[in-house]
């Protein structure tokens, strides 16, 4: 599993574990406990995968290690997003992009790999939406948080919540778009490219499309 990934995932992997195991044995517990929450989260959706027999691109688990890393220990441990006030609109983005890469592969797929089983549009404008609604749900579990705990997630409040939102579109347009040209055909590169990577290495999900070649 390690080795299948690419040299940036490998190094992050392996600069969290060095991280965790000086930080326990120094004493710097919360930080060493961090660090080894940062490394599973990021290793989480690798192990779900095989589980469920889906092989993801290695740039695609480098981008979600990226977020990872960025978000619970660059973003906690070193306060990142105080030291940065791009810190958090860039990860909405980013992240908001990949959900709508996620949105659009699942409609794919429920379509079986059928580029013309609905319009191309009416597919982009779904993986638009599931990208957004990611967004909203994080937005209220953060409203959430600061009421019931006391928290601080929201930060200015309306201004930061807004902001947020507003990143969430931009990046789900982004990932939407990289699939609306991929079903036009053009996906040799960027986002697109990766969409067609994930389904030429998962050819059982998307039978209609590769059925086409066989013809």
């Amino acid at each position: 599993m390690f080795r299948t990934q690419s040299l940036l995932t490998q190094i992050i992997w392996t600069l969290l574990a060095v991280l965790a195991f000086g930080a326990l044995v120094t004493g710097h517990y919360s930080l060493g406990f961090l660090a080894l929450i940062t490394l599973a989260v990021s290793v989480a959706p690798l192990l779900v995968a095989r589980w469920a027999n889906i092989t993801v691109p290695p740039v695609f688990i480098a981008a979600v290690v990226l977020f990872v890393a960025g978000t619970l220990f660059l973003g906690e441990a070193y306060d990142f997003y105080n030291r940065f006030w791009w810190w958090d609109i860039m990860l909405h983005g980013g992240s908001a992009a990949g959900f709508g890469l996620i949105g659009f592969v699942l409609v794919f797929m429920m379509f079986q790999g059928d580029r013309f089983a609905a319009p191309h549009f009416a597919i982009a404008v779904f993986a638009f939406c599931f990208a957004i609604a990611i967004g909203v749900i994080w937005e209220v579990f953060e409203f959430l948080m600061d009421q019931s705990f006391g928290l601080n997630m929201q930060k200015s409040g309306l201004l930061d919540t807004m902001g947020d939102l507003i990143m969430d579109m931009l990046g789900a347009f982004i990932g939407a778009g990289s699939g609306y040209i991929y079903l036009k055909g053009r996906d040799r590169s960027g986002l697109p490219g990766v969409i067609g990577d994930f389904v030429r290495r998962n050819p059982r999900f998307f039978p209609r499309f590769f059925g086409r070649f066989r013809k």
